[in-house]
């Protein structure tokens, strides 16, 4: 084929790749209703860390026993993430403050423990944001950290996190506590099997504070230290 033709033969098929192309988009964009797919992260089960573990407390309710908590977890030198309600905050502002100043991390936990896997992108936000407003308003923290009350989330809260700046966060092992009041049930499940990375969800429960000092020292046996969640999903060394 002589070069002039080959040019023209070029140029037809770069043409008619741009036009599919074109094509190709216009009809992405009729049938999503006009709508770009948001592109969302996937929730966190886990962390990078090989070294620490965190006991997350997700707290709505049993605030007699975040004292106890807080003093064994002050005794054996270990931080950790509070997940606290923004309706909880504004019933027991001064706890928040000692959660705080015992150095552990804030998380948020929504503000009324709905489910959010049943609300939209608009009320998942005002969940999220109310609460992290709440808080904001009692220590000044930023907060990055959101665990949907009950584990429940769907595609709108995964896309409302992402806008508000936050990781959401599962859990790689439960105690349930909250339903099963048996301090050695609760110590085996959060201590077999063990592995740094974990994240080991509880509540302020009293069969929790019973078993608390237990799965430290279980967990500190493994050679595993307890840490905050930010720490555990990047591996950070706490100091």
């Amino acid at each position: 084929m002589p070069i002039k033709n080959k040019a023209k033969f070029f140029r037809v098929v770069l043409g008619n790749i741009v036009i599919l192309a074109t094509v190709a988009a216009l009809a992405a964009v009729t049938f999503s209703g006009g709508r770009k797919t948001p592109v969302r992260s996937e929730p966190y089960y886990s962390g990078k860390s090989d070294s620490k573990v965190s006991l997350m407390i997700n707290v709505y309710w049993g605030t007699e026993y975040v004292e106890p908590m807080l003093e064994i977890l002050e005794r054996y030198n270990a931080k950790t993430t509070f997940f606290v309600g923004g309706s909880w905050v504004a019933a027991n502002p001064d706890m928040l403050v000692k959660i705080r100043d015992a150095g552990h991390e804030i998380g948020n936990h929504g503000y009324y423990h709905k489910d959010h896997k049943k609300l939209d992108v608009e009320y998942n936000r005002k969940e999220i944001s109310s609460a992290h407003d709440a808080v904001k308003s009692v220590i000044g923290t930023d907060m990055t950290l959101f665990a949907p009350p009950s584990g429940s989330f769907g595609d709108a809260t995964l896309e409302a996190a992402d806008e508000l700046g936050y990781k959401t966060i599962m859990w790689t092992r439960d105690t349930v506590d909250w339903r099963d009041h048996d301090a050695d049930l609760i110590y085996r499940r959060a201590v077999k099997n063990v592995k740094g990375g974990d994240l080991i969800l509880m509540h302020p429960t009293e069969c929790t504070v019973k078993a608390l000092e237990r799965i430290i020292i279980g967990v500190y046996t493994k050679n595993l230290r307890v840490a905050p969640v930010s720490d555990v999903l990047t591996g950070t060394v706490v100091a």
